[in-house]
């Protein structure tokens, strides 16, 4: 078990996410950045839908209650085992008692923590991600414990530099949503040409974009959306959906993020810029 010393920000057990409820009106949820997560479960010989801890800005603070395997990627953050500091991508091994403090965010805004074996809370619907009106909690809270399952299969790779990652970039990649052509073409060109600024009160169900446009797009009757839709509101608001986001919108939906995109805008913080970048894929 892990036990929860100090909670962090926001942290909260993320997995793959809640496939197939979609028709129920279940958001997927699922680690913002499954990119990360995904490289996190496979340096530590977890499978890929195994859940991890997702990180946000400031860190937990977790006693290892058992001799453990664990690795934390995505963002960089200021951590320490004990005494010790340790990196990004770098496998490590905790004996019993051990204390890891993932500290404030350096470069990005979340990272993930995966345990050999996997965070083993329990699995509602499919998924142990945490969600405030299906889980108990939408966070860990001080004094959680939380189990770790069995190991599964053998770990990838204990060598830092082999991990390769993507850069994060000011670009986000789109293809044309299904509303896009409400726009005239010179209003698509000033979208494709601005930047826009990442809202503070941006979070899990949706990125806010803030920008010196003059656009704006009817509301339509209500129709699917999922994570990485762009929703352009009649009052001009720039709505990027993201994994919390709900099954159904009622506004204009004029992109689609690619999924490489969307990892790489959950790693993006308030007040820095973005531009949107027309997919050269079919």
């Amino acid at each position: 078990m892990i036990e929860v010393l100090k909670p962090g920000l926001y942290t909260s057990v993320q997995d793959l996410g809640r496939i197939g409820y979609r028709k129920q009106g279940v958001p997927l949820s699922g680690a913002m950045d499954s990119e990360a997560a995904l490289l996190a479960n496979k340096l530590v010989g977890n499978l890929a839908s195994s859940a991890v801890l997702e990180c946000t800005m400031l860190g937990p603070t977790l006693r290892f209650m058992s001799a453990t395997t664990f690795v934390v990627t995505g963002g960089s953050f200021k951590m320490l085992l004990n005494a010790s500091e340790i990196l990004t991508h770098q496998v490590v091994s905790a004996k019993q008692n051990d204390v890891l403090t993932i500290g404030t965010v350096v470069r990005g805004m979340r990272c993930y923590l995966a345990v050999e074996g996997g965070i083993h809370t329990p699995e509602i619907l499919g998924s142990r991600s945490f969600y405030s009106s299906i889980t108990p909690s939408e966070v860990v809270k001080k004094g959680d414990k939380l189990p770790i399952g069995t190991i599964k299969q053998n770990r990838a790779s204990k060598n830092i530099s082999e991990v390769k990652t993507t850069p994060f970039s000011e670009e986000i990649e789109v293809y044309k949503g299904s509303e896009i052509n409400q726009l005239s073409v010179a209003q698509q060109k000033v979208l494709l040409t601005s930047h826009f600024e990442i809202s503070p009160q941006s979070n899990r169900m949706a990125y806010l974009l803030d920008g010196q446009h003059q656009l704006s797009a009817l509301e339509i009757i209500t129709a699917p959306v999922q994570p990485g839709t762009v929703q352009l509101t009649p009052s001009g608001k720039i709505i990027v959906l993201m994994r919390d986001a709900q099954v159904t919108g009622g506004y204009a939906r004029i992109f689609q993020l690619t999924e490489a995109a969307i990892n790489n805008l959950a790693q993006m913080r308030g007040g820095q810029r973005v531009r949107f970048k027309l997919s050269d894929s079919i």
